[in-house]
C-alpha cells in the first residue's frame, strides 16, 4: 500500500493527516475535561474539505455547518484558533463565544442549525454576482439536512438568479443516528434535476477523483456563474457527537477498512511517521499555547442596559406632512438613489403590483435590477438578505404580512441575530426587514396580528415602529445610511394612508427626544397626572383618549411614543412615570409576555418610588375576521379610557 494515494501530494496528505490529528486531539481533551459542550467530527471525510479548499481562491466565501472543523482547517490550517477556540480561550478564532459550531475566519462561516446556511451562502453568492467579480460561495451540508424546507427554497432561488453557488452534499449515510434510508424519498440527482441544477458526483474513497470533480466543479461555478451541486458519497467513523454511536461495530469496522487515510496510516511507513510528528508536535504546543491563555469571558453591550444613565433633551419636531406610505417609499427612493448598494427584496415588490401596501411602487421600473420579486419562501428571502449583508451590501427585505416573520424565525433568531456577536465581531449584519403588523382590516386570525414581541430581546438587533407622529423618511435614512444590525421595522397597516403630522394638538406640545429613533412626547403644559405609552398604530387611538381624558376627566396625560423598541431607552419613561406615579402601556399584540409588561417590569425596577401600572392589550385569543368581534378583541379607545381612569382613581 503506498504512502499517499497515487496522484496526490505530500502537502495534500498532511492537510488531511492534521485535520484528522486534529480531531482525535479535539476528543482526547474532552475526554481530559478541558473542552465542553460538543465536538462534532468530520473522521472519515477529511478529504471533502481539502479537495473543495483546494480550488478555491482568497475572496470566495465558504459556509459551513456543525461538522465543519475539517472544513474550517483545509482553509485556514489555524489549528492554533481552532483549539484555542474549543477549550474556551480569548485567544480561540472567535475568543472562544462560537466554541465547536460556530467559526469565522477569512471569509469562512460555520452555523450549527441545519439547512439555514444555505440561504445565507446564496445570499454571499448573489454578492459576488453583484460585485460583478469571479468569486463565488460555498456551502456544506449533510444528506441528513435534504429534509430542511429552506434547502429547496434557496436552491430554487439560486438557480432562478443564476448565483454562482457550489453546494457540497457530505453524504455519510445516516443523519444523527438515523439512515437515510429511513427519510430520503427519492434520490440526490433527483432533487437537482428538480431545479435545473447541474449535477456532479465523487467519492472520498477515490481522493484524486474526487479533486479532479471539485476542481470542474468549483470552475463551472465560476465561468458560468450559476450553481451546481457536488455530491460526494464519504465514510463518518466516528460518532454524531462523542460517544452516541449506535451503528453496529462490524459495520463500523467495514468503513474504516475502506477509508483511504487508514489505508495511509496502516503501513508506518517513514513518510507517514514523519508527518505525523509534525503534526503532533504543531498540536502539542497549540495546546499548551492555548492552556496557558486566558480564557474567554464577555462584556455585555450598551444595548443590554437600560439606557437611564443619559440626560434626557427634548426637542422640537418638524418635517413636511404627507402619507405614511409615501414617506416610507420617498425615503426607499431615496436610499436607493444614494446608496448602490442598497437592494430591495421580497414578494409582489415589481410593477405593475408595487407590493400588497403599494409602498415600493414605481420602484422596480426606477431602479433596474434593485427591486427583485422573490418567491413564497420568506426563510429563504432573509437569508439571502444576511449574506448580502454580511458582504457589504444593504439589503432591505419586506415580508409581506408579519404574521408571516413566524416563517424566518429561524433566520432572524439563530443566523442574523447571531453572527456579529458569535464571530467575535468580525461581521456585521446590516439587514433591514420591514413589515406590515397589526389589526383592525378584517383580514382575520392570521393576517392580523401584532407580532412583533417575539422579537424584541434578541441581543445585537434593532427593532423599531413607524409612527404618523414622527418623519419615516428619518428613521429609513438612518437605517439606510448607518445601520449595522438586522433591524425589523414594524408598520402598521392603519398607517399607510395616515398623514404624517407634526402638528400638535390643542392645547398641547409635541417634541423629541435626541436620537436617530426617538421617542416622540405629546403633552400639555404643567403637571400631568398619568403616563401613557403607545407606539405604531396605537398612538391615534392613545391620542383620542387622551383628549377626552384632559376634557371631559380633567386628567392630563403625557403621552410618550417610542420609535425604537429595542433596546428601548427607558429614560423618557422612567423620567415621566416619576412625576406622575401612574403608567399606562397600550400594546396592538397581546398582553402576556409582551412589550407592556416588559416595558412596566423595568420601569418597576428602575423608576424609584413606587408607581401603579396598568395596561391595554389584544385579547386572549385569534383575531376574528367579523368586524363586530375583532373590535372586541383589540384594544380601542373606550377600554384605554377605562383604564385611564381605573389607574388614576386608585
Amino acid at each position: 500500500m503506498p504512502a499517499r494515494p497515487v496522484g496526490i501530494d505530500r502537502r495534500l496528505v498532511a492537510k488531511a493527516l492534521t485535520i484528522r490529528r486534529t480531531e482525535e486531539r479535539l476528543l482526547d481533551l474532552f475526554s481530559q475535561g478541558q473542552i465542553s459542550g460538543t465536538v462534532h467530527t468530520c473522521i472519515g471525510q477529511e478529504w471533502v474539505g481539502v479537495a473543495v479548499a483546494e480550488q478555491l481562491r482568497p475572496g470566495d466565501f465558504l459556509f459551513s455547518n456543525h461538522r465543519g472543523h475539517g472544513h474550517y482547517l483545509a482553509w485556514t490550517d489555524d489549528v492554533e484558533g481552532l483549539l484555542a477556540e474549543l477549550m474556551g480561550r480569548a485567544t480561540g478564532v472567535c475568543g472562544g463565544r462560537g466554541g465547536s459550531q460556530h467559526l469565522c475566519r477569512d471569509g469562512f462561516f460555520s452555523n450549527g442549525i441545519q439547512g439555514g446556511t444555505v440561504p445565507v451562502a446564496a445570499g454571499l453568492a448573489m454578492a459576488q454576482s453583484l460585485d460583478g467579480g469571479t468569486g463565488i460561495a460555498v456551502v456544506f451540508v449533510g444528506d441528513g439536512t435534504l429534509g430542511e424546507g429552506v434547502v429547496y427554497e434557496t436552491l430554487n432561488i439560486a438557480a432562478r438568479w443564476s448565483l454562482p453557488l457550489l453546494v457540497v452534499i457530505e453524504d455519510n449515510g445516516i443523519a444523527q443516528s438515523t439512515a437515510r434510508t429511513e427519510t430520503l424519498a427519492g434520490d440526490v440527482p433527483g432533487r437537482a434535476a428538480a431545479f435545473g441544477l447541474d449535477y456532479l458526483e465523487a467519492t472520498t474513497d477515490e481522493p484524486v477523483e474526487l479533486l479532479a470533480a471539485a476542481g470542474d466543479a468549483v470552475r463551472c461555478v465560476r465561468e458560468a456563474r450559476r450553481p451546481l451541486v457536488l455530491h460526494v458519497r464519504t465514510r463518518r467513523l466516528r460518532p454524531h457527537s462523542k460517544g452516541d454511536d449506535t451503528r453496529d461495530p462490524a459495520a463500523l469496522a467495514a468503513l474504516a477498512a475502506g477509508d483511504p487515510l487508514t489505508r495511509v496510516l496502516a503501513p508506518g511507513s517513514p513518510v507517514v511517521r514523519e508527518l505525523l510528528t509534525a503534526i503532533d508536535e504543531r498540536l502539542d504546543a497549540a495546546v499548551a499555547r492555548a492552556a496557558a491563555a486566558p480564557v474567554a469571558g464577555i462584556a455585555f453591550s450598551a444595548e443590554a442596559r437600560d439606557g437611564t444613565e443619559g440626560r434626557l433633551v427634548w426637542q422640537p419636531i418638524a418635517f413636511s406632512p404627507r402619507r405614511v406610505v409615501d414617506a416610507i417609499r420617498y425615503a426607499l427612493a431615496d436610499g436607493l438613489e444614494r446608496d448602490d448598494r442598497i437592494v430591495l427584496l421580497g414578494e409582489d415588490l415589481g410593477d405593475p403590483y408595487g407590493g400588497a401596501f403599494k409602498i415600493t411602487a414605481g420602484l422596480s421600473s426606477r431602479f433596474d435590477g434593485r427591486v427583485l420579486n422573490t418567491p413564497i419562501s420568506e426563510a429563504a428571502i432573509v437569508g439571502i438578505g444576511s449574506g448580502l449583508a454580511m458582504a457589504g451590501w444593504r439589503p432591505v427585505v419586506e415580508i409581506m404580512f408579519g404574521d408571516f416573520l413566524m416563517l424566518a424565525a429561524d433566520q432572524i433568531v439563530n443566523h442574523a441575530a447571531k453572527f456579529a456577536w458569535m464571530y467575535d465581531g468580525k461581521v456585521r449584519v446590516p439587514l433591514v426587514i420591514r413589515t406590515p403588523m397589526g389589526g383592525y382590516r378584517g383580514y382575520g386570525p392570521t393576517h392580523s396580528q401584532s407580532l412583533e414581541k417575539h422579537l424584541l430581546g434578541l441581543p445585537g438587533t434593532r427593532v423599531v415602529a413607524v409612527t404618523h407622529r414622527y418623519c419615516p423618511g428619518l428613521m429609513y435614512r438612518a437605517l439606510l445610511e448607518g445601520n449595522d444590525r438586522p433591524t425589523l421595522v414594524v408598520e402598521n397597516k392603519l398607517l399607510y394612508g395616515r398623514m404624517t403630522d407634526p402638528t400638535p394638538p390643542p392645547g398641547r406640545r409635541i417634541e423629541a427626544s435626541a436620537g436617530e429613533f426617538p421617542t416622540v412626547r405629546i403633552a400639555p403644559p404643567g403637571e400631568c397626572q398619568l403616563t401613557v405609552v403607545a407606539y405604531g398604530g396605537m398612538v391615534p387611538l392613545a391620542e383620542s383618549a387622551a383628549r377626552v381624558l384632559h376634557d371631559d376627566e380633567d386628567l392630563a396625560c403625557e403621552l410618550l411614543i417610542p420609535t425604537q423598541l429595542y433596546p428601548l431607552d427607558l429614560t423618557p419613561v422612567v423620567e415621566s412615570v416619576r412625576r406622575t406615579g401612574r403608567l399606562l402601556v397600550v400594546e396592538g399584540g397581546q398582553g402576556f409576555a409582551g412589550f407592556a409588561g416588559e416595558l412596566i417590569a423595568q420601569v418597576a425596577i428602575e423608576g424609584g418610588p413606587p408607581a401603579r401600572f396598568a395596561r391595554v392589550c389584544a385579547g386572549a385569543c385569534p383575531i376574528p375576521a367579523a368586524r363586530s368581534a375583532e373590535q372586541q378583541a383589540l384594544p380601542d379607545v373606550e377600554r384605554i379610557l377605562t383604564s385611564a381612569k381605573n389607574l388614576a382613581l386608585a
